[in-house]
């Protein structure tokens, strides 16, 4: 069983134990919560109807809060000696799926 869920910005394919990294969510490591389900599969069955996918329920518990790669943001004015760096690390929360409740 697994499902396609809704997470930050994103869409994911999530089952109970995986493990993933989603834009920053607030909480403390060992808080639950839960995302919203947009696909339910059950073997053959495949569940997209708004009202039945209501009473589904996807369970997550924060792992730990992380940070993303850095990226480099270089800004340059050609003759005037004007130049400019910088750099931004994303924050992002480490999740795991612990139960897909149908």
């Amino acid at each position: 069983m697994y499902a396609i869920v809704r997470a930050g910005g994103r869409q994911e394919k999530v089952s109970v134990g995986d493990v993933l990294i989603v834009d920053k969510v607030k909480g403390n490591p060992g808080d639950s919560l839960e995302l919203a389900p947009i696909l339910l599969v059950d073997g053959e069955q495949v569940t997209t109807d708004a009202s039945a996918l209501a009473k589904v329920k996807v369970s997550a518990e924060i792992v730990k809060p992380t940070k993303g790669p850095k990226i480099t943001i270089m800004k340059y004015k050609n003759k005037t000696g004007y130049k400019k760096r910088q750099g931004h690390r994303q924050h992002s929360t480490q999740i795991k799926i612990t139960a897909i409740d149908a």
